[in-house]
């Protein structure tokens, strides 16, 4: 057997080594899985036979990870997000959230924050989100004469509420390579994605203070108060239902995470159905967006079940553990180095790439290091999401490069999300000082 860190760089090398070569992160992390399941669990003969015993467990250890009853909510909100979207439920929720906010200053900045969260929380892709209202608002917001920072910078925000705010698909991943209590790990994500929110909104408020032409007024019809209140429970309530019922039926222990994500899938799909916005297209588009990110979700979990089986079969994660712990560094030092590499991860891979590769990692070592898990898997989530925004290579600001109007600059982008960085590592800061922020909600599941 070769020592821990050969086994280490022979594994991980040759997962970004097919990388470099251009191969999609799922089939990287299988074709080294194989040379790995072929080397390490194929014991000894000629290489058809070791090829086959290595292969073979291979198989063993990644299916039973693919029918888990756990990973039942990964498609069920995917597609909810989808027929949000393609159900015209989006637009609707969009239009009366910008009727009732009125004459409010920089109020299609507010609009973007909370018309996106939902979209974003929803359909669980931060990229999906960050593209779709970048080209839909930016424009808009341009023509009216927001300047870039007001524009772009509460678009590029709304994807770390989309991480904590249940349903949330990707949380469900990451509780369920982690091994953690799926209702408790969305539970946890709720006091801070509202402490999120709330600095959002303060920022957002705080500029158009300091600037009041970053967002110019503009003369609105302001419909009388009772127009106001119709289209907030004609457009809006609907929508909040069904997110707030999902999260009340795992909190009260009514229904698990997978039977709530059905429940809130099937109240999407009775909303277009009431509204007659539901047809044979729309119904094809979602299911076919939801299948697609469901198999890449599904492939990548493969990857990583293999993955984390060759890793404790080398020795490479006792030999990494030990090695991380000889140091006899403090538990902060080290929760902020493994932040750290998380947020120069997010430059070169997307989430769920990034949750293969440290999760086998970090979750024993946060266990070891004596963390709780659900108040490790919070803080995971929020280094996930300002990993993509980070400059200068965070892939979140390309996608927003690339649907911008042609006069943005890079530099425009890096400046317009800087301060809804630092409002995330604020709530950060903040789940570390006072872990209840993180723990309350979760000690109340049932």
């Amino acid at each position: 057997m070769m020592e821990w860190y050969y086994a280490t760089f022979f594994l991980l090398g040759s997962v970004l080594g097919l990388m470099l070569l251009g191969m999609p992160v799922a089939i990287a992390f299988i074709g080294a899985n194989i040379a790995g399941a072929i080397y390490f669990m194929g014991g000894y003969g000629d290489f058809l036979s070791q090829a086959s015993r290595g292969i073979g467990q291979l198989l063993n250890n990644a299916f039973p990870s693919l029918t888990t009853f756990n990973l039942i909510p990964v498609p069920m909100f995917l597609l909810m997000g989808e027929l949000f979207f393609h159900g015209g439920l989006a637009n609707r929720m969009f239009g009366a959230v910008e009727v009732l906010l009125g004459r409010l200053p920089g109020r299609l900045s507010y609009v973007t924050v909370a018309g996106g969260t939902a979209f974003a929380t929803l359909s669980g892709s931060s990229m999906g989100s960050t593209a779709l209202l970048g080209s839909l608002m930016v424009p808009e917001m341009t023509n009216r004469g927001y300047k870039k920072h007001m524009s772009i910078g509460p678009i590029l925000g709304t994807g770390g509420l989309a991480m904590l705010i249940p349903p949330s698909a990707l949380a469900v991943l990451l509780g369920t390579l982690a091994q953690l209590d799926i209702g408790k790990l969305l539970m946890g994500g709720i006091m801070p994605g509202i402490i999120l929110a709330a600095m959002y909104v303060l920022l957002i408020w705080f500029q158009c203070r300091i600037d009041p032409a970053a967002a110019p007024a503009y003369d609105v019809d302001l419909p009388p108060l009772s127009r106001r209140l119709m289209l907030f429970a004609r457009d809006v309530l609907p929508m909040l239902s069904v997110i707030i019922g999902v999260i009340f039926l795992i909190m009260y222990g009514i229904a698990t995470p997978s039977e709530s994500a059905a429940f809130g899938c099937l109240g999407v799909l009775l909303l277009c159905v009431i509204f007659r916005t539901l047809s044979w297209k729309a119904i094809v588009n979602a299911t076919a967006g939801a299948l697609r990110v469901t198999v890449m979700a599904f492939l990548i979990i493969f990857g990583s079940a293999t993955f984390s089986a060759l890793l404790a079969f080398s020795g490479a994660s006792s030999g990494l553990l030990a090695w991380a712990t000889s140091y006899d560094l403090a538990p902060l030092t080290m929760l902020v180095i493994m932040f750290g590499i998380l947020l120069i991860l997010g430059m070169f891979m997307d989430q769920l790439s990034m949750m293969l590769l440290t999760v086998p990692i970090y979750f024993p070592l946060a266990t070891q290091l004596g963390f709780d898990p659900i108040w490790f898997g919070v803080i995971i989530l929020l280094a996930l999401e300002i990993s993509f925004t980070t400059p200068p290579f965070g892939l979140l600001l390309f996608v927003m490069k690339g649907v911008a109007p042609p006069d943005t600059k890079m530099t425009d982008i890096y400046w317009a999300a800087m301060p809804f960085i630092l409002c995330a590592l604020t709530v950060v800061a903040l789940i570390i000082i006072f872990p209840q922020i993180a723990l309350y909600l979760p000690s109340l599941v049932r």
